[in-house]
């Protein structure tokens, strides 16, 4: 049940005016179950000064493209009323015409674009206005019978409005409806929302939760939880086993829905999700369209409903989604070819919702953040049919209703608000030795040009520090951090799996996780030969592998870079079995990339030396041993390997770094087999 999150304490504390704007509107963001991701809008009117130090009425709505559970007060927009009041008068008026217009009744142009709905709160003769899209009230409006069971609900108090696209048509209706009813107390929009008033922001956000209340109090009461959606038909798979075949299958989905651009995929399990895609009815109902005008755009009007049995395994899953992104992506073209208008640019055809029995959902976008949008807009498309078929039958838009909403281009608008994409945007990348000076850089490095980044480290503590610091940078979800010993091929599996549970599979990896170790040759033991091995050889050759399978398995190409050392091409004295290692990495990277290239897959080697900054390595034993080696002091190395290089410069993790995110990038797209020095110039390991 909706509550009344209303604090005096706290509404106090914000001044008259957009401040207590803000913080209602934050209110209302803030339970999704009353307001949808991005939509919704909420207004103020009040007096300012103009420019000229005059009194004029100004409206303070919501921008367009901002988010009501985040926004503050730059994100209104103040528009005179003068100005628009009159527009009342007129027959119509044209989107285009309309946008034009308010934008010269806005108080400041430094102000964003106005809300769609922006002449929906003008109209209206209150102080505060708010318009959500309450689950309750969207599964009313979305019952095939939604305004008998208001006159129930509400009496004479509502005033119903047919569906019609937001603009100034459904401002006007709204307005002359509520001016029609003396006893008007909220108006429902058909298929769409809620819109409700008062005299203050408090009494505002009051009304608001009071209605919702009211619909949410008389769906409950029909609901019958064993017959929701017609009752279960499959079974939900063990939480072990459902993320275990969805672990291989997530790459194939993420290559098929990835048209000319990779998408990003997350995965849902919830409750409410798993009741849905089990149930007798979820086919059926998921066809019927979406349960609001404002989730089209992240939802698309269908999600992609997989038939499969656990009975069939991963390989079986793999089959049915190959097949039905592909006839998904075939209907998406017919439907655009049916509906289309001259100009209009098809978005990608491939699902943004995939719904599969006994395992839940899988949603994708151009970043975790969108498409965690789309699941989370979907959870609301769920809990709009649950309750509109507790009160009869669930309707939608019809098809050419649906895609001049998806296609509208005032709803495009607001994707054009979104920051320009990154070199590394839509990629994912695995990067081993997270945790240690060039793994965290690198991580900070690609991360900082749009890449999501696993860190996968033995030292966890450490891996998910980093993460924690390049998430509250660059927003929850862009880092995660996996424990993992590069030597094990168990945990390595899982490593690579959970990456494809988290992102959907891997573009990028940095085989970096180290050790070194120092003794003259002949008192070299085999466990330190062994220890050298496994992890600079077995390590990398598992690491790679794995991923060699996602990126097949994705079809989208993919870039390994592997961290080698100067010693890679350069005999180091006391150094045989780190060296040899060393080789052995360069060769293996070769080796990989002769097999890749058909493939798409990039693999080049990067030769560094000396990097002591932020190095596990360096700060262990190995510092004395280089020392000893060298006859100098420990303190004295940095100093010693800045004077042997021909430039006479130290190197650091962020120099490594950019050489990996140059192989990673575009800009090396043609490159594979390469060895890359980045040691300042050591002549004895000039490669040749």
């Amino acid at each position: 049940m909706v509550q009344s999150l209303w604090n005096n304490e706290e509404a106090s504390k914000s001044k008259a005016g957009v401040e207590e704007l803000v913080y209602r509107s934050n209110l209302i963001g803030s339970d999704r179950s009353v307001c949808n991701w991005g939509g919704g809008n909420t207004s103020l009117k009040t007096t300012e000064k103009d420019f000229r130090g005059r009194d004029v009425e100004v409206m303070w709505v919501k921008g367009s493209g901002s988010d009501l559970a985040t926004m503050k007060a730059g994100h209104f927009t103040g528009l005179r009323l003068e100005d628009i009041r009159p527009l009342i008068e007129r027959d119509e008026m044209p989107d285009e015409e309309m946008v034009a217009y308010l934008s010269h009744c806005m108080i400041d142009s430094k102000h964003p674009r106005a809300s769609i709905e922006t002449l929906l709160h003008a109209f209206l003769p209150y102080p505060h206005v708010d318009h959500t899209h309450p689950d309750a009230i969207i599964s009313l409006c979305c019952a095939d019978n939604g305004k008998e069971i208001a006159k129930e609900i509400y009496g004479d108090t509502f005033v119903w409005v047919p569906y019609i696209r937001p603009g100034f048509t459904l401002s006007k209706m709204i307005a002359e409806g509520v001016k029609n009813n003396p006893n008007a107390q909220l108006v429902l929009m058909e298929k769409h929302g809620l819109v409700t008033w008062g005299e203050t922001s408090e009494a505002c956000y009051n009304q608001t939760i009071a209605m919702i209340q009211k619909a949410e109090r008389y769906i409950n009461e029909r609901i019958q939880e064993d017959q929701v959606f017609g009752g279960r038909q499959a079974e939900t798979l063990p939480e072990e086993k459902r993320k275990a075949i969805l672990a291989e299958v997530m790459p194939v989905i993420r290559g098929a829905v990835s048209d000319g651009k990779k998408m990003i995929c997350s995965y849902d399990d919830g409750d409410d999700v798993l009741q849905f895609v089990n149930s007798k009815n979820a086919k059926e109902l998921s066809q019927v369209g979406a349960a609001c005008p404002d989730h089209l755009v992240h939802t698309k009007r269908v999600p992609l409903f997989v038939e499969w049995s656990p009975s069939d395994g991963a390989a079986g899953l793999k089959e049915a989604v190959r097949k039905g992104i592909e006839e998904y992506k075939e209907e998406y073209k017919a439907y655009f070819e049916r509906n289309k208008h001259e100009g209009d640019v098809m978005f990608e055809a491939a699902p943004r919702v995939i719904l599969i029995p006994g395992i839940g959902m899988v949603n994708t976008g151009k970043s975790l953040a969108m498409a965690g949008v789309s699941g989370a807009l979907y959870h609301r498309a769920i809990a709009v049919m649950k309750g509109a078929t507790a009160l009869g039958e669930f309707v939608s838009l019809n098809e050419n209703e649906s895609y001049n909403v998806e296609y509208w281009p005032l709803e495009l608008y607001k994707l054009t608000l979104a920051p320009a994409e990154a070199e590394f945007s839509r990629k994912v990348a695995f990067i081993t030795g997270g945790a240690g000076g060039i793994g965290s850089e690198t991580a900070r490095r690609l991360a900082s040009e749009g890449a999501h980044v696993v860190l996968a480290d033995l030292n966890l503590e450490g891996a998910e520090k980093v993460a924690a610091e390049i998430n509250a940078q660059y927003g929850e979800g862009r880092a995660k951090a996996v424990k993992m010993d590069v030597t094990s091929e168990e945990m390595v599996i899982a490593a690579l799996g959970e990456t494809a549970l988290a992102y959907g599979g891997v573009d990028i990896i940095v085989n970096n996780a180290g050790l070194a170790t120092s003794s003259p040759f002949d008192e070299t033991s085999l466990k330190e030969w062994n220890l050298n091995m496994n992890v600079l050889g077995t390590g990398y050759f598992l690491v790679a592998r794995e991923a060699f399978k996602q990126m097949k398995e994705q079809g989208l190409g993919g870039s390994m870079i592997f961290v080698g050392s100067k010693n890679s091409v350069y005999a180091g004295k006391n150094v045989t079995a780190y060296s040899s290692v060393k080789a052995l990495e360069a060769h293996l990277a070769r080796c990989i990339a002769a097999e890749g290239g058909e493939h798409g897959i990039r693999v080049n080697t990067i030769l560094p030396d000396a990097i002591l900054q932020g190095s596990a390595i360096w700060n262990s034993n190995w510092r004395n041993e280089r020392a000893a080696a060298y006859g100098i002091e420990p303190d004295q190395l940095e100093e010693h390997y800045r004077k042997r290089t021909t430039l006479l410069v130290n190197i650091y993790p962020k120099d490594v770094a950019e050489g990996i995110a140059f192989f990673a990038s575009s800009k090396a797209e043609k490159t594979t087999g390469c060895m890359l020095t980045i040691d300042g110039g050591v002549p004895a390991a000039f490669t040749r």
